[in-house]
Parts: structure tokens; C-alpha cells; sequence
């Protein structure tokens, strides 16, 4: 079964890093044009919250390691692409940005890792990690949904590319998998319901793909980003 656990393990490694470069072309096109245009940095900036809290996780929890893992390389890439935002960016939200990523990214983990690490013990401090890892991680399904949303809109996928969804599809499968056979229910819940968007995702790729898209669909979305509904969600942590 352990040898098992790893193997689904990897591969489930091996699937949210290619999810995690998805956004490579994004900012080529951000560095190409020196300007991040209407791309919001703020996915970004709760990716790299909820990776860096998933890491603790990972190195809390015995024989969790391919979660730290994973999640450490995410919080790289994440890094990576704030710090193209930052450069790129109008001066005007140069500030507002670096703010938010002191809040989220810096101040926010910081201050769980110090509350459950000098407040909680043993498995209390795991399940209380756990629990906050996947509250955390509602503001990362924002993107996802708000890519549906405008599917549903404009009757066109160009917004929300195949093989995006089908990562997520696999990306979700593999750590529910995984889950499942660790008994590891805190790893569960947010990839099950990344499981069930990745279903939905490509349910309506099947009913919008022969769509002629519509003309007023926006140039600026990023693939599978939606900036509008990702602002309130990530105003409620704050």
C-alpha cells in the first residue's frame, strides 16, 4: 500500500507542476509587451498563500512529503510570476500589490504557522493546519468558476483552453486518489471538488466548443482566470 501511496503520489507531483507553469504563455506575453495590461496579479497571490500553508502542512504531517513538495515548487513558480507583476506593473498598483502580497503571502502564513505551532500539539495541530489549508483554498477554486462563468456568458471555451481543464481533472483524480488511500480527508475535500470542476469544465468544453465566440468577449482574461470574481473572495481573507 505505502509503495502504492508514493506512486500516486508522484504522478499526482508530476500533473500540478505542468498546472502550475500553465500560465507560462501569460506572461511571456507580459514581459514581451513590458506591461501586465488587465491580467491581475491577485491569483497568483492566493496561490502562493495557499501553497505556502499546504507546505507546512506537508512537513507537519509524518510521511507527507510529496505534499511539501509539490507545493514547494508551486510557491516558486508563484514567486516567479508575482515578481514579473511587480516589475511590469503600473507604478499606481505597484504599491497596492506589494501590499497585498505582504498581507497574504508574508503575514497571513506567517501568523497561522505561529498560532498552530506555539498554540497546538500532535494531531490537533495537523487537523487545525488541514483546516485552515482548505479554507485557504476556496479562493483558489474563484478561478475555475469564474472561468465557467464565461463559458456560459460568451458560448465560447477560448477562455478556458482544454488541456487546462483536463489538468485539473487529473490533478484533482490523482490527489483525491491519493487521499483516499492515505485516509488523508484534509488533502480530500479540496481536490474532490477540484475533481468535480474538472468534470464540469469539460462537460461544458463538450456543449461550447462548436460556439462561434461572441464579440464581446474580453481579449484581457487570462487562460481559465477570471479577474472579477476573484477580488471579493480574496477580500473576505483580509
Amino acid at each position: 500500500m505505502a509503495n502504492t501511496i508514493f506512486i500516486v503520489g508522484v504522478l499526482g507531483n508530476i500533473i500540478s507542476s505542468l498546472a502550475y507553469l500553465s500560465p507560462l504563455k501569460t506572461f511571456w506575453r507580459i514581459v514581451k509587451n513590458r506591461s501586465t495590461e488587465d491580467f491581475s496579479s491577485i491569483p497568483y497571490i492566493c496561490t502562493l498563500m495557499n501553497a505556502t500553508l499546504w507546505i507546512y502542512y506537508g512537513i507537519t504531517k509524518p510521511d507527507s512529503f510529496l505534499i511539501a513538495t509539490i507545493n514547494g515548487f508551486g510557491a516558486v513558480t508563484q514567486i516567479v510570476y508575482i515578481l514579473i507583476f511587480l516589475v511590469f506593473i503600473s507604478p499606481r498598483m505597484r504599491a497596492k500589490t506589494a501590499l497585498l502580497v505582504g498581507l497574504l503571502d508574508v503575514g497571513f502564513p506567517a501568523a497561522a504557522i505561529s498560532f498552530t505551532h506555539f498554540m497546538f500539539q500532535g494531531d490537533v495541530r495537523i487537523d487545525v493546519v488541514g483546516f485552515i489549508c482548505d479554507c485557504s483554498g476556496m479562493l483558489v477554486y474563484a478561478s475555475p468558476l469564474a472561468a465557467m462563468k464565461t463559458v456560459i456568458t460568451t458560448k465560447s471555451v477560448e477562455f478556458m483552453p482544454f488541456l487546462l481543464s483536463f489538468a485539473i481533472l487529473l490533478n484533482g483524480g490523482f490527489w483525491t486518489l491519493y487521499a483516499l488511500l492515505a485516509k488523508d480527508i484534509l488533502v480530500g475535500i479540496p481536490n474532490g471538488i477540484g475533481l468535480l470542476l474538472g468534470i464540469a469544465q469539460l462537460i461544458l468544453y463538450g456543449i461550447y466548443h462548436r460556439y462561434e465566440p461572441l464579440k464581446k468577449a474580453s481579449d484581457n482574461l487570462e487562460d481559465g482566470l477570471q479577474n472579477e470574481s476573484l477580488i471579493p473572495a480574496c477580500d473576505s481573507v483580509s
